[in-house]
């Protein structure tokens, strides 16, 4: 497929971040994924409260330190450094995921393999054997966050289509997933399906739908 595609100018992992972050409502609780969705807590507009989770035990997750700050015991799910807001919260984990479980976080921003236009969400497993072999919390946000956004390409390495049908790869939710920012792209989960919200600047519906592995409504 992506021979034949026209070169498009697409967004950077930051500029994907940002994008996302933007939407983010003042006031929200919210928790972000292991890898590309951390950028996100950077891009927050500084007038907008939103209270980061993480789903190791934290409430109130700040931004990275600086090198000569780093608490090697303040890490977040990922492993990566962090630092606490005044006012945060630790807990232990069956606190934490009581938390996520119990329908308390707004948001939950996930990376992704693949997103169907049902809202089922795959990001968990291609079938590598190198990768983890559990699903992980992955499951339990998309499934317990009131919202779930996915952030993630918008086409894999070899250009085929991430937003599909049908997804090939295991289930990680079934139907949670309520928007996708990609790389071109942001895309609403509708009861038609997918609902093209915005693009990156000079990418048009066509170059979208061009690399969208079903229907994209506007």
């Amino acid at each position: 497929m992506s021979a034949t595609l026209n070169p498009i100018k697409t967004y950077t992992r930051e500029q994907m971040a940002a994008r996302a972050a933007m939407d983010i409502p003042d006031g929200w609780f919210a928790n972000l994924g292991i890898g590309l969705p951390t950028l996100v807590s950077d891009y927050v507009p500084a007038e907008r409260e939103v209270i980061f989770q993480s789903e190791n035990g934290i409430l109130g997750v700040g931004p990275k330190p600086a090198p000569a700050d780093v608490n090697p015991w303040v890490i977040n799910a990922g492993k990566a450094y962090v630092t606490l807001l005044p006012g945060a919260s630790i807990m232990n984990s069956a606190e934490s995921f009581a938390m996520i479980r119990g329908g308390h976080l707004d948001l939950a921003v996930l990376g992704g393999y693949e997103v169907s236009q049902t809202g089922d969400l795959a990001n968990w497993s291609t079938g590598d054997n190198e990768q983890a072999p559990a699903v992980g919390g992955a499951m339990d946000l998309g499934a317990g966050a009131k919202q779930v956004w996915v952030l993630m390409e918008h086409v894999t390495k070899s250009g085929q289509p991430r937003l599909v049908d049908t997804c090939s790869y295991p289930l990680t939710t079934i139907g949670s997933v309520t928007r996708v920012y990609t790389n071109i792209a942001v895309v609403e989960i509708t009861p038609r399906g997918f609902l093209l919200l915005d693009t990156a600047p000079g990418v048009s519906f066509e170059d979208v739908q061009a690399r969208t592995g079903a229907k994209l409504h506007r």
